[in-house]
């Protein structure tokens, strides 16, 4: 384990791939800015988070970089840390959906194979292929994942050829019969003359954030940097469903104008209105109410305030809600054995 750190929380994010630049922009827009004075140099910092460094690695090793702690937590695709993580080792999932990155790992085949739709049908034809004197031949990158998926399914005659390179071109090249691969919309697929089978997705998968038990359990101070990227990432998360709506309200006290606010369920938002005097240029007891909704209620919530006589209503989308305990963190703590 890495003992030259300041007490500072290493985290790993990916360099190359498709995940790189999201995760650069997730991070931005949870408050959280990387810093990286060089594209030549593989660490840099979190400026609103001093405790924490930011070290850039290939995608592939994310997870074993965090499993042998050379990195305290990281941001990897949960089918790479499926795929690649070490069975009862040290890594555990702290937050399995970030929003960010999402995919599927799916069986696709030839659309000339029309009589090939379901598991099923693969599994008949894997057994066809081997009376003939050959099996199916799969193109994947994904071979653990892959393996275990088809033998569930009953697939149970079949090679797996490791591609580095790209997989749709496998079946036109004849190095294999069919792919396993991520798939985002099912273009590249489709133009590739390549279909998925109705129940071949393996696994969906979007961006994770994943952890060191040992490193985080035995640097208190890393665990703390730890609570406070989980504490954004996930106050970012909650605002996604949330609108802050404010509004002036003619009224006799702050009590009459919030229990006209209050007559309407959607606009008690997460704790109910918070209501504030306004000094009026032009005299008249004004109130400025706030209420954080759930956007699907905007459109009631904006009606009902226009209905109490509502002045200047404005929503704007909310940045950070944190709620009274941050249940990711929670479970991290449950899963160390801490609390």
């Amino acid at each position: 384990m890495t003992t030259t750190r300041n007490g500072r929380l290493r985290l790993a994010i990916p360099s190359d791939g498709e995940m790189s630049e999201p995760t650069l922009k997730f991070l931005t827009e949870c408050g959280m800015a990387v810093n990286r004075p060089s594209p030549r140099r593989y660490t840099a910092t979190i400026p609103a988070v001093p405790g924490v460094e930011v070290v850039f690695q290939r995608t592939a090793d994310i997870p074993s970089k965090v499993e042998d702690a050379n990195a305290d937590i990281g941001i990897v695709g949960f089918d790479r840390y499926q795929e690649y993580r070490i069975e009862g080792g040290d890594t555990l999932v702290i937050m399995p959906e970030l929003g960010f990155g999402k995919c599927d790992l799916v069986i696709a085949v030839p659309d000339s194979w029309v009589d090939v739709a379901s598991m099923a049908d693969l599994a008949d034809l894997a057994v066809e292929f081997r009376e003939t004197g050959r099996e199916l031949r799969i193109a994947t990158k994904y071979p653990r994942l892959v393996q275990r998926f088809l033998f569930r399914h009953g697939v149970n005659y079949f090679s797996l050829a490791s591609v580095t390179g790209t997989l749709e071109a496998a079946p036109i090249m004849g190095y294999a019969d069919i792919i396993a691969d991520i798939s985002a919309s099912g273009v590249t697929l489709r133009e590739n003359r390549l279909k998925r089978l109705d129940d071949g997705t393996v696994l969906s998968s979007q961006g994770a954030l994943v952890g060191n038990r040992t490193a985080l359990r035995a640097h208190p101070e890393r665990l703390e940097a730890a609570r406070e990227v989980i504490e954004r990432i996930e106050a970012h998360q909650n605002a996604g469903g949330y609108f802050q709506v404010t509004a002036n309200v003619e009224g006799a006290t702050e009590e009459a104008v919030a229990a006209k606010v209050l007559e309407c369920a959607e606009a008690r938002g997460l704790q109910g209105p918070t209501v504030a005097r306004v000094i009026a240029r032009q005299g008249g007891n004004w109130y400025a109410v706030t209420v954080f909704i759930r956007k699907r209620d905007l459109t009631k919530v904006v009606d009902h305030l226009r209905a109490i006589g509502g002045a200047s209503v404005t929503a704007t989308d909310a940045s950070y809600v944190f709620r009274d305990e941050s249940k990711a963190y929670r479970e991290l703590l449950t899963q160390l054995g801490i609390r």
